[in-house]
């Protein structure tokens, strides 16, 4: 598979970087800011399903939770394809960093790629807010 074309989506968050952390990486926050799983997450074993996104049923993994402020997640999309995803938080002295590397899959136009990096963009955005607002 050759290398895919990829974006960092990256804002600053001004909370301390463990309130991020621990609010960012906790599935059951996730479909308040993150708009692909606004449907919801189960558990299921060590994965988690969301359902009722716009891509249908995926299956998500997480990274272990860390110190390093790692929020990686592979995303299993209904035909089998895995998806990974890097999220990060990272301090930045009394706020957080937080950015996504966006990879621009294979068969993806231009227009899509476009609009994926709006969505995250806007994920990030909510997030902030969510976060901000406390």
């Amino acid at each position: 598979m050759p290398v895919m074309q990829s974006r960092i989506i990256h804002l600053s968050v001004e909370r301390p970087w463990a309130e991020v952390y621990d609010f960012a990486a906790a599935p059951e926050h996730m479909p308040r800011w993150a708009a692909g799983l606004a449907g919801g997450l189960k558990p299921d074993g060590e994965d988690w399903i969301a359902e009722g996104g716009p891509l249908g049923e995926v299956r998500v993994n997480f990274a272990p939770r860390n110190e390093f402020g790692v929020i990686d997640h592979v995303v299993t999309l209904p035909d089998g394809l895995k998806v990974y995803n890097a999220l990060r938080v990272t301090p930045n002295g009394s706020g957080t960093e937080v950015s996504f590397t966006l990879l621009r899959l294979e068969g993806m136009t231009d227009e899509d790629f476009e609009q994926d990096t709006k969505a995250v963009t806007a994920d990030l955005q909510t997030l902030k807010q969510l976060l901000e607002a406390n």
